[in-house]
């Protein structure tokens, strides 16, 4: 596939995935199932360094504030980067998960950092 304007960058980089993915179902439900655990294992690190943090005050907030900017973050950079024209569902899954796991990873940086 050729670039030709900066537009053809995410169907660059995404279209062998597509290809990949619809040569049999097991290589789609590897996609999925890769893109379930994902989001499960970031809402359970999300969760666990919420919950380690404790509850909201004026030093905490700041911190969760700041955590739910890296997830709005995450998810403009991925709807920026992943393709609307295919397999809209798993790019759905991907960015959510994605999202979750920055803000998790976020929380974890800033409970080692600010509680141990």
């Amino acid at each position: 596939m050729k670039i030709k304007s900066i537009s053809d960058i995410p169907n660059a980089i995404f279209y062998p995935l597509k290809s990949w993915a619809e040569q049999s179902p097991e290589n789609w439900n590897i996609l999925v199932g890769f893109g379930g655990l994902l989001l499960i294992g970031s809402a359970i690190l999300t969760y666990v360094y919420y919950k380690k943090i404790g509850q909201d005050d004026e030093r905490t907030n700041k911190i969760f504030l700041k955590s739910s900017y890296h997830v709005l973050l995450a998810i403009i950079l991925c709807d920026i980067i992943f393709p609307n024209e295919y397999m809209w569902n798993i790019f759905f899954l991907f960015k959510y998960a994605l999202a979750i796991l920055a803000g998790g990873i976020y929380l974890a940086v800033q409970y080692k950092k600010d509680f141990s």
